[in-house]
């Protein structure tokens, strides 16, 4: 984000340059979009500038959770494999998923609690505490994954009415100027109407790009999730077929000989 405020003002700087060649001596307006932007009110302006910041944080979000959740769903895929086979819990501690490590982990930490060979007694305690730890470990993940995406939600809800009040103010100083001149020549109105349309347009093109950039992360979240309760399920089974195996060992072993 501290590259987004540094990037901003280029991007400024360069949509108001052109406007001052654009704009030639024999013409009273011109009706480029660098132009009226930089014939627009300061109002306007600094409504503009906020939405071009918007769209840059837009963008910056949309790069680097596209990076994160593609390399966090290859991650969870390759960790579902894995836990897809046999073996005891202390040989998949190097998931390489993080979520599915934590997982991995807490039920190895419960086991730990229980000396071998007595866990068989305390393994519905055992199964439900891991069970409570790995749903901690879940919504841990879930809460680091939405990270940025209530920024694109926000951009998406506030950027059209953002735009709207530099409209407004834009179209109110257009009357006003109206009123100066006593004119109604559509010459005359045209080009403070237009600038001041603008500012909607602005707002328009930060919060389209939000909104679907939100949407998309969402989905991508949830499918994620999806897959978390997946590797959730297969720590459990390889936890209660470990504890199974520890109660037919004691069953084999038959009760203990009193001397």
């Amino acid at each position: 984000m501290k590259r987004s405020l540094v990037v901003a003002p280029l991007v400024l700087g360069w949509v108001a340059l052109p406007a001052s060649a654009a704009v030639g001596p024999g013409l009273a307006h011109d009706l480029t979009v660098a132009a009226m932007f930089q014939q627009a009110d300061w109002v306007v302006k600094t409504v503009m500038g906020v939405l071009v910041l918007a769209s840059i944080a837009t963008l910056s979000i949309w790069i680097f959770k596209t990076w994160e959740i593609v390399s966090y769903r290859r991650g969870i895929g390759r960790a579902l494999k894995s836990l897809a086979g046999d073996g005891e819990l202390a040989s998949f501690t190097q998931l390489p998923d993080p979520a599915a490590a934590a997982m991995i982990q807490a039920a190895i930490s419960e086991l730990q609690r229980y000396p071998v060979g007595r866990r068989y007694g305390f393994a519905e305690g055992i199964k439900e505490r891991t069970a409570a730890r790995i749903q901690r470990v879940e919504a841990g993940q879930q809460r680091r994954l939405s990270r940025g995406a209530s920024v694109l939600g926000s951009i998406g809800a506030a950027a059209p009415f953002i735009g709207l009040f530099g409209t407004v103010w834009g179209i109110m100083n257009s009357f006003i100027g109206i009123a100066h001149s006593q004119t109604t020549n559509l010459a005359v109105v045209a080009p403070g109407i237009a600038e001041a349309l603008l500012a909607t347009a602005f707002g328009l093109v930060a919060a389209i790009p939000a909104v679907l950039v939100y949407n998309a992360v969402t989905r991508a979240i949830a499918g994620y999730r999806v897959r978390m309760n997946d590797a959730a399920t297969q720590v459990m089974c390889l936890l209660s077929r470990e504890l199974d195996a520890e109660l037919e060992v004691r069953r084999k072993a038959g009760p203990p000989h009193v001397v």
